[in-house]
């Protein structure tokens, strides 16, 4: 019988193993106390922290050209020679950098991505007032939203409809008390 069918909270088996009857656990935590007094508690590790983003990203990556900043160019370079180097060195046995490869990773992704973001930037203004512009720059939005009319087209009204509207407009009356 699993305890996944039971609603109030957790679980525990009792000693009845031939009928298998589930005991809510907070009914077994006084034994369980006496049981476990004079034993040694569990210490478990710390978990691990990532460094945050280091104050040389945030400041020489987003600057308005970063095609002509050759400072980006050696940040993006410099730690995807220590990953090969991380990798060689994990290839050839040696563990003492293997914790340092995913932070490496990390780090370049996020370069990368500060480095792409300011592209898509530059290009989003290069066809602000472009009539086209590449699809992975027009808004995402829905198929039917972008399959709609637009506000202009939507507006728009037949020579036919016009010359109706003019000549028999909307008549107004109100009622006489």
């Amino acid at each position: 019988m699993s305890h996944h069918g039971y609603r109030g909270g957790c679980v525990a088996r009792s000693g009845c193993t031939s009928t298998g009857i589930l005991t809510p656990l907070p009914l077994l935590l006084p034994l369980r106390k006496k049981l476990f007094a004079n034993s040694i508690p569990i210490v478990r590790p710390q978990s691990r922290t990532y460094p945050p983003l280091t104050p040389s990203h945030d400041r020489i990556i987003l600057t308005p050209a970063v095609e002509d900043c050759p400072a980006v160019e050696q940040e993006q370079g410099r730690p995807q020679h220590s990953l090969i180097a991380l990798r060689t060195s994990k290839v050839t046995g040696s563990g003492g950098k293997l914790t340092r490869i995913h932070d490496v990773r990390k780090g370049i992704a996020r370069v990368l991505t500060v480095i792409n973001a300011n592209q898509r930037a530059q290009l989003r203004l290069f066809y602000k007032g472009k009539k086209y512009a590449p699809l992975d720059l027009r808004p995402k939005q829905t198929r039917a939203i972008r399959r709609r009319l637009t506000k202009h087209e939507a507006s728009l009204v037949t020579e036919k409809q016009k010359k109706k509207q003019i000549h028999f407009p909307q008549r107004k009356y109100a009622v006489k008390a």
